[in-house]
């Protein structure tokens, strides 16, 4: 938020005429500020035949300069191919299975504004996109179905098939949205540390997402499960929810099954006696909720591949449920829309194969005039239907707030 009010204080023209522009860009956090990135040289559409080469394509490139990367997503659909898992008659939006961008430009937003770029003469095609809400919101699965859906899960745990699941809500309406006015007024009031914003002449993405999946400088990588959440009110503090989340059974059993599926994911990929807990149980705040968080790092094999390192993570078992594969496969046999984006990873592979991704959660997709926001609670043995329906409406709220 401080780093907000920082950019929204600093009138920069070049900046300005870019917001004003046709031209795609991304807007991404980081620690201490946010980076654009835009002039994009490549764009790389990605699909089941071709994730590999482009993962394969990173072993050839060196890193010279802070715009020898590749940023962008893979969606829920892509990863889970990877992984052997089909997904099949989904009600479909043909939305894209993932998108990376070369940069040739990044603007720095921090107490100052800096421009790093590997273009001479900048030109900007004037188009201005004003919001226009074209029909109300509606969820995709109302508490009756939802309910149907919970009990049937309720009784894959009880038969020991699945330990935890998160079924998955879509909240959509018809509408045009500009995503750059989206972004900074959703930083304004939820400023989470993975959010971006994803602008391109067909598509917008805007997202708070909180959760890290991979960050990778070198052979170390450290993952941030998320798993457990508290509405707040005013009565509520990081040390109240702290106190809660420890007392609680059934958000104390959820955590330790996410951060036990977490250290399994990274030691398929990671030295033998590397992967340990480096923060165990804190409390991360958002301006709706509390969330339960644990930091865990590893040491990589040697000469471990990035296509082994995605295989491993995503998608993120947070916002899944575990065992992965078999919850995997019992989500996609009862979710009747492709996820697109929820639960896929956005982020960023440098050329010397350092990379950070997150888990897509939180987020506006706007695409062909419909906006969808997804969102998904975790169903464990002491879950009740109507706790977790009412968690994933809390969970979209400052993202449905944007469209006030």
């Amino acid at each position: 938020m401080k780093e907000h009010n920082q950019h929204k204080l600093s009138f920069n023209p070049y900046l300005e005429k870019l917001y004003q522009s046709d031209k795609p860009l991304i807007i991404y956090k980081v620690i201490d500020g946010y980076n654009i990135y835009t002039d994009f040289s490549k764009k790389i559409l990605l699909n089941n035949k071709n994730i590999n080469g482009f993962l394969k394509s990173f072993e050839k490139k060196k890193y010279k300069k802070e715009t020898d990367l590749y940023l962008g997503f893979f969606g829920y659909e892509i990863l889970c191919n990877l992984i052997g898992i089909s997904i099949k008659n989904k009600k479909r939006l043909n939305f894209y299975k993932g998108i990376f961008y070369k940069p040739e430009t990044i603007i720095k937003i921090r107490k100052d504004i800096k421009i790093i770029s590997n273009i001479k003469n900048h030109k900007f095609n004037k188009q201005f996109n004003k919001t226009k809400i074209l029909s109300p919101f509606k969820i995709n699965i109302p508490y009756q179905k939802y309910k149907k859906i919970f009990d049937l899960f309720s009784k894959k745990i009880r038969q020991g098939e699945t330990y935890q699941i998160k079924i998955c809500t879509k909240y959509k309406n018809k509408s045009l949205i500009n995503p750059i006015n989206f972004f900074w007024k959703l930083m304004r009031v939820n400023s989470s540390p993975e959010s971006f914003m994803i602008k391109d002449k067909d598509y917008s993405i805007v997202s708070c997402s909180p959760e890290t999946l991979i960050d990778k400088k070198k052979n170390s990588i450290i993952t941030k499960p998320i798993a457990g959440t508290l509405k707040k009110n005013s009565s509520i503090n990081k040390l109240i929810a702290l106190n809660y989340f420890k007392n609680n059974e059934k958000e104390t059993k959820e955590h330790n099954m996410i951060v036990d599926m977490e250290r399994s994911d990274l030691s398929k990929i990671c030295k033998p006696g590397s992967v340990k807990i480096i923060k165990k149980k804190y409390v991360a705040e958002y301006k709706h909720l509390f969330h339960y968080v644990t930091s865990i790092g590893g040491m990589l094999n040697q000469k471990t591949q990035l296509i082994e390192i995605i295989k491993a993570m995503m998608p993120g078992g947070s916002v899944i449920g575990c065992p992965k594969i078999r919850t995997l496969e019992l989500l996609n046999n009862q979710e009747k829309e492709s996820r697109n984006i929820f639960t896929g990873s956005f982020g960023y592979i440098k050329f010397n194969q350092d990379m950070k991704f997150n888990i897509i959660i939180r987020s506006i997709l706007n695409y062909r005039n419909k906006s969808e926001i997804s969102a998904a609670s975790g169903v464990v043995l002491d879950s009740t239907s109507k706790k977790e329906f009412n968690e994933n409406y809390i969970k979209a709220k400052s993202l449905l707030e944007l469209f006030k």
